[in-house]
């Protein structure tokens, strides 16, 4: 943001010099969607979801299917808070959609 000085070799009245400030910006904070595992979602759902939602090669999403059955839980990608949430409900409308109890939820990183 631009601050206004006086010059004081000018005409007290009459002119104003503007000095620059610089800003210091931090990055957006970011957020993990971690996908939680259930006992009634098919495996080859969530491999569809991971391709679809998070543009994961079939190889990868297997990966993280398997991460998601056998820890629990799986993080899926990490984003902005916006998009986060949008990939979360996503998901979450894509499981309804298809009848399964599937849960992802947004985690800051």
């Amino acid at each position: 943001m631009s601050r206004p000085r006086k010059s004081p070799a000018a005409d007290p009245g009459n002119a104003v010099v503007v000095e620059r400030q610089r800003q210091v910006l931090a990055p957006p904070p970011l957020y993990q969607v971690v996908m939680l595992n259930d006992d009634f979602t098919p495996m080859e759902f969530v491999v569809f979801v991971i391709q679809r939602y998070f543009a994961k090669d079939f190889e990868t999403a297997t990966q993280i299917m398997l991460k998601v059955h056998q820890h629990g839980r799986g993080v899926c990608g990490v984003f902005s808070k916006d998009v986060a949430a949008t990939k979360v409900e996503q998901v979450m409308a894509a499981a309804r959609q298809a009848g399964h109890p599937l849960q992802c939820v947004m985690e800051a990183v």
